[in-house]
């Protein structure tokens, strides 16, 4: 499956509106991205929500990667097509 940089946006944005009513709900207030999970499983009370929150971690580091390898091959196609112009 090959997701779009449009889609990809999307998908992370979806992703932070829940990651934010979650963090709103149980008021997690990490010092450091370190303290994340600590908080998290320290201040959620419903189980579900806490694995909910895991998940939700996880799919906005995997789309997050994601989104920063095609702006990468975005940005490159780019160049060499700015490049390529010079050429001609």
């Amino acid at each position: 499956m090959t997701l779009s940089y449009s889609d990809t946006r999307k998908k992370l944005d979806q992703i932070t509106a829940e990651m934010v009513g979650l963090i709103r709900k149980y008021d997690l207030d990490a010092a450091s991205p370190f303290d994340v999970i600590s908080v998290a499983r320290a201040k959620i009370s419903n189980q579900d929500d806490y694995i909910r929150f895991l998940e939700l971690s996880l799919e906005g580091r995997i789309y997050g990667e994601y989104g920063e390898a095609l702006q990468k091959q975005i940005d490159q196609e780019a160049k060499q097509a700015e490049a390529a112009k010079k050429l001609n």
